[in-house]
C-alpha cells in the first residue's frame, strides 16, 4: 500500500467544508508542510461558498474555490439560484479567484430513484446546469462538472451550446464514445485513489492523453481497495499521482511535473 509521501501536487477536487472544524484546520496545514501546493474546494451551496470564500482569505494561493450548487440533492427555488449567481458576480467584480463549481446532473439520486420505480423529471437540474453554464462563459471562468455516464453528453452539450471550454468532469465515468468526444473538446477530467483498483479508471487513464489530467481525492468521499478504512486526506492526490504514472508506463515525477503543470494553467494557480 502506497504510504503518504511528499509530493509536489494540487488536490483538483475536494469538500473542504465537509470536514469537521476542528481536523479541517490541521489537516491542511499538514498538507501543505507535506507539499500539496494547492487544493480546490468545490462547494454544496451557497453557505458552502461562503465557507470557502473564507479558506480562500485565511490560505491565499493555498485554497482555490469553486462557487456553484452539487446535483445530487434538492433543487430549492429559482430564487435561491439567482441569489447564488449573483452572490458570485460579486466575488468576480471584487476580482477574486474561483471557478464555477461543482455543478452537473443527479445521475446517482436519478437512477437509485428510477430503480425503486419512481419518476424523475430531470428538466429543471438541467436548467441549473446550463445557467451555470452560462454563468462561466458570462465570466469567463472555469466551470467544475459532476456528470458521468449519459449525463456527460447533455453536459457537452450546454458547454458547446455557450462556448466554454475550461471544462473539467471530476471523477469522470463514461463510454468510449463520451470520452473520445470530450478528449476532442479539449476538456479535463481528474483522478481520484480509486485508479489502484477500479477497472473503469483504470480505462480511462489509459485512453485520456495526460496533458488533460489531473490528480483529486473527492475528499473527505472514503476509498476501499488499500485505502479501506483511512480518512481521506489532500495528500492522497499523490497517490493518484503515483498510479496515473503507473499506468501511462511514466516516471512518477515526470506525472507529477504535468499533473502539477495541467492544473495550475487550468485554474490559474500561481
Amino acid at each position: 500500500m502506497n504510504e503518504v509521501r511528499k509530493s509536489s501536487v494540487i488536490d483538483a477536487h475536494i469538500h473542504l467544508d465537509l470536514y469537521e472544524p476542528a481536523e479541517l484546520h490541521p489537516m491542511l496545514e499538514e498538507a501543505f508542510r507535506s507539499g500539496v501546493e494547492a487544493v480546490v474546494a468545490v462547494s454544496m451551496h451557497l453557505a458552502s461558498c461562503q465557507a470557502n470564500e473564507r479558506l480562500a482569505r485565511r490560505y491565499p494561493g493555498r485554497v482555490h474555490p469553486a462557487y456553484g450548487f452539487h446535483p445530487e440533492q434538492e433543487l430549492p427555488g429559482d430564487d435561491e439560484r439567482e441569489r447564488l449567481h449573483d452572490w458570485i458576480r460579486v466575488r468576480h467584480e471584487r476580482g477574486e479567484a474561483f471557478a464555477i463549481g461543482e455543478v452537473g446532473l443527479p445521475y446517482y439520486m436519478r437512477t437509485e430513484r428510477e430503480a425503486a420505480g419512481e419518476r424523475f423529471d430531470e428538466t429543471r437540474y438541467l436548467e441549473w446546469l446550463e445557467s451555470f453554464v452560462k454563468l462561466a462563459a458570462e465570466l469567463d471562468r472555469p466551470i467544475v462538472l459532476h456528470a458521468v455516464y449519459e449525463d456527460a453528453d447533455k453536459a457537452c452539450d450546454l458547454l458547446q451550446r455557450h462556448g466554454v471550454r475550461k471544462a473539467h468532469f471530476h471523477w469522470f465515468k463514461g463510454s468510449a464514445e463520451t470520452i473520445a468526444r470530450m478528449i476532442a473538446s479539449g476538456y479535463y477530467v481528474s483522478i481520484t485513489p480509486d485508479a489502484a483498483y477500479e477497472p473503469e479508471i483504470i480505462e480511462l487513464v489509459k485512453r485520456y492523453p495526460i496533458g488533460q489530467l489531473m490528480a483529486e481525492t473527492d475528499g473527505p468521499w472514503p476509498f476501499e481497495g488499500p485505502y479501506s478504512g483511512r480518512k481521506t486526506i489532500p495528500e492522497m492526490a499523490g497517490y493518484a499521482a503515483a498510479d496515473i504514472a503507473r499506468i501511462k508506463g511514466m516516471a512518477a515525477e515526470e506525472a507529477e511535473a504535468v499533473l502539477l503543470r495541467n492544473t495550475k494553467t487550468f485554474y490559474g494557480i500561481l
